[in-house]
């Protein structure tokens, strides 16, 4: 009777020493993996740039807090074209082919546009905080000059932090061994020394606890006002009833974004809580199940332009606008009266 023989285990790279192991996947699994997330990809670039194409053609959109939605749906439509293929090939082959460097500015661009929404979704929040709760400051606080200033702080420390950290090695400092150990021909994983691993993190956690703490006072006062017009809407007149008419507007708005920033503390919390405790175990989180929490942070940029769908008139006409290319008309640079809102 023949001996069985063990599998045969496969390398990335076979004719490399220390050449990563690949994972072995049956045909089926890997084509569901690739529909699945390419179905991501593609909603992320296809619906991040119609909000794009949407506030930038349409004369109507043109306001300071759609200006800042616009910039960060730029910041999810560059994840999709300049992050996500790449992630697709390196989590269902389990191997980088592209080389150390392709690895390393891949690692700094998928970081930047990480932090780059975080600092967006809170700048949204501070500009909601003041439509809602300061309404008549509102329009002489937030113009488009500090908009313009709020997205040039949102992408340029980010590239600062994520390209001066890594390109620095100042996030491997003090564990290089550990790096040498772990590190193999046909990887592409960050790692970060435990004082690192703690800032990055905190770049996170800070301005998720500001935005809560600022949506939970504007939901305190929304729902004050909501009282305040119930009870004065028999009394009130014309052009009160239009201020009161803005003023939901604003709180609908805020409503909307609050949605947008729990689904990306909702997408991103599993990978930020991990990323910190991987560092203290020395790496041993599971390839797969970081990888799983990897693209439940990525799919938040693809849950974005679905939820200014479902809320946003202005979108759907837009889409409507697109897919019909009659958005291609010089003539439609403005919707209806009430279709921005």
């Amino acid at each position: 009777k023949a001996a069985s023989s063990s599998p045969e285990v496969e390398y990335c790279f076979k004719n490399v020493n220390n050449s990563c192991i690949k994972v072995s996947r049956s045909l089926g699994v890997r084509a569901a993996m690739y529909v699945i997330l390419m179905s991501i990809t593609i909603i992320t670039i296809c619906g991040n740039l119609i909000v794009v194409i949407s506030i930038t053609h349409f004369r109507q959109l043109h306001s300071p807090n759609n200006f800042l939605v616009c910039s960060l749906a730029t910041v999810d439509f560059s994840l999709g074209i300049c992050v996500l293929p790449f992630a697709i090939m390196r989590t269902v082959e389990t191997c980088w082919y592209l080389g150390p460097v392709f690895c390393q500015l891949l690692l700094c661009t998928d970081n930047l546009l990480s932090y780059a929404s975080i600092f967006h979704l809170c700048f949204i929040a501070i500009d909601r905080y003041y439509a809602v709760c300061n309404p008549l400051t509102y329009t002489t606080k937030i113009t488009f000059r500090v908009v313009y200033i709020f997205i040039g702080i949102s992408w340029i420390l980010p590239t600062v932090f994520s390209f001066g950290l890594i390109y620095t090695k100042a996030n491997v400092q003090g564990i290089e061994d550990l790096v040498v150990i772990l590190s193999c021909e046909g990887g592409c994983i960050l790692m970060f020394n435990k004082l690192w691993a703690v800032l990055a993190s905190a770049v996170f956690y800070i301005p998720c606890v500001i935005m809560i703490s600022i949506y939970a006072k504007i939901f305190t006062v929304a729902k004050r006002q909501a009282r305040m017009i119930k009870n004065m809407e028999e009394k009130i007149s014309m052009e009160e009833r239009k201020s009161r008419e803005n003023q939901k507007r604003e709180q609908k708005a805020a409503k909307t974004l609050g949605i947008i920033v729990g689904v990306f503390l909702l997408c991103w919390l599993p990978y930020f809580i991990d990323a910190p405790i991987d560092v203290y175990i020395n790496f041993a989180t599971p390839t797969v199940v970081f990888d799983s929490f990897a693209w439940f942070g990525y799919a938040n940029s693809a849950f974005n332009p679905l939820i200014y769908a479902f809320f946003y008139p202005w979108f759907r006409k837009a889409l409507k606008l697109l897919i019909t290319c009659k958005i291609l008309s010089s003539s439609i640079t403005t919707f209806y009266p009430n279709d921005s809102h």
